[in-house]
């Protein structure tokens, strides 16, 4: 059980405190509900653009590092299609150096043309080294503007294409800023060996002036139900053949959510797990497999993706992730299975508490959701789910027209033909 107390400032900010005695070390964690999906589609990537311009100083403080080094602090920073994440680990006798920090970018940046331009140019090289310069990085460049059709979700965190960075102006860099990164629209959670009422009085001290803003309200547009397969192909100079899939899920608070977590893990968690056990070991069709699903807050993807070995032909590879879904949807797994898988969803909840930092990233995670108190829940949640509801949950997802498949084929480099990522806008 992760005990916490709450209490919501004059202009919004809401604040958690968990104490635990065991560390030295405080985390200091601060949410911005802002994420990919609040973009313009013309201007993507602009979430992760802006989480590297946090770290270019504020108005007050030019140099965000140099104090917080200084206290014996660290931090880092993470954006993801839903929210953006920043966080500092420090010893609680210098907690009052990150209420200083992280109240002044909230305040105010000091946004120049320069940072700008510095920032631009660094998440440029990032998109180019981690999505088209390294082996299989821009499948998810394909694959999600084909499953998604309407909803945000169709672009990556990092964009849909680097022009969207390079043409973002200063004047939208200000305008963005303002819409989502205020006190009202942000959940801090402090965690370590501190007192409620500390917190308080400094959350008071550094957060309370800072007034609240007019937040950009979100307007979504829901996901249509996928009503026939889809597929495409892209040839990239990789050593072998790889199939991609995408099937619709439930979002994070809907009842199948977490019989379909457990379902990946049944397909993939470990070395004994389906897809590993039969396609990879004994058919000897990949040479490796997974299973996941994206986690999301709205409705996500269940995602399978595989490395095909040498002479095995696409529609092989396809065929046997086919029948292994159709076991899913149409066999009752055993009971010890599901508890397997059960029991290690549950043994990764319980070591993720060991550390405060993961303690306070869920416990502002799960009041976004709605309540904080769910963290203590999560568990429960997955030991309700039956045998009966996996064959179910697979009924609805495995449809092959719930599919979006990518085939990415293996080219030789003398052949390399650097495509532009496909865009369905």
């Amino acid at each position: 059980m992760i005990l916490f107390d709450k209490f919501i400032l004059d202009n919004g900010l809401k604040v958690l405190v968990h104490k635990d005695k065991t560390t030295p070390v405080v985390a200091f964690n601060l949410l911005y509900d802002v994420g990919a999906r609040d973009e313009n589609p013309n201007r993507t990537g602009f979430a992760h653009l802006f989480e590297h311009l946090m770290f270019e100083g504020s108005v007050n403080i030019p140099s965000y590092d140099t104090p917080l080094q200084k206290a014996g602090g660290e931090n880092n920073a993470f954006t993801n299609n839903d929210i953006t994440n920043y966080y500092i680990t420090l010893p609680k006798e210098n907690i009052e150096t990150a209420f200083w920090l992280e109240s002044d970018r909230m305040l105010g940046l000091d946004l120049t043309q320069e940072k700008l331009d510095i920032q631009k140019k660094v998440v440029i090289e990032e998109f180019k080294q981690r999505y088209l310069n390294q082996p299989y990085g821009d499948w998810n460049l394909f694959l999600r503007p084909m499953a998604y059709k309407v909803h945000p979700y169709r672009w990556s965190t990092i964009g849909k294409e680097i022009s969207h960075i390079e043409n973002t102006t200063l004047q939208e860099v200000k305008e963005f800023f303002f819409k989502h990164y205020a006190p009202n629209n942000a959940i801090l959670v402090v965690a370590g060996n501190i007192e409620l009422d500390d917190i308080k009085n400094l959350a008071e001290k550094w957060f309370g002036p800072i007034p609240k803003r007019d937040i950009a309200k979100r307007n979504i547009p829901q996901e249509p139900p996928q009503i026939e397969a889809r597929k495409d192909e892209v040839e990239r100079p990789v050593p072998l053949n790889a199939i991609y899939q995408a099937y619709h899920m439930s979002a994070k608070m809907e009842q199948d959510y977490y019989a379909t977590d457990l379902i990946s893990d049944i397909l993939s968690n470990g070395k004994s797990a389906r897809l590993m056990q039969r396609l990879v070991k004994e058919q000897k069709l990949f040479s490796t497999i997974s299973a996941y699903i994206s986690g999301d807050i709205d409705a996500g993807l269940f995602l399978i993706n595989g490395n095909l070995n040498d002479g095995i032909s696409f529609e092989d590879g396809e065929k046997a992730i086919s029948i292994e879904l159709e076991y899913i949807k149409n066999e009752t797994i055993e009971k010890y299975e599901l508890n397997k898988v059960k029991n290690k969803v549950e043994s990764t909840l319980i070591f993720s508490e060991v550390s405060v930092l993961n303690k306070a990233m869920n416990l502002a995670y799960n009041e976004l959701l709605g309540d904080a108190n769910l963290i203590n829940l999560e568990a429960d949640q997955y030991r309700k789910v039956t045998v009966e509801q996996i064959k179910e949950v697979a009924n609805k997802i495995f449809q092959p027209t719930n599919c979006s498949t990518l085939y990415y084929k293996k080219q030789p480099m003398a052949e390399i033909n650097i495509e532009k990522p496909i865009s369905n806008d």
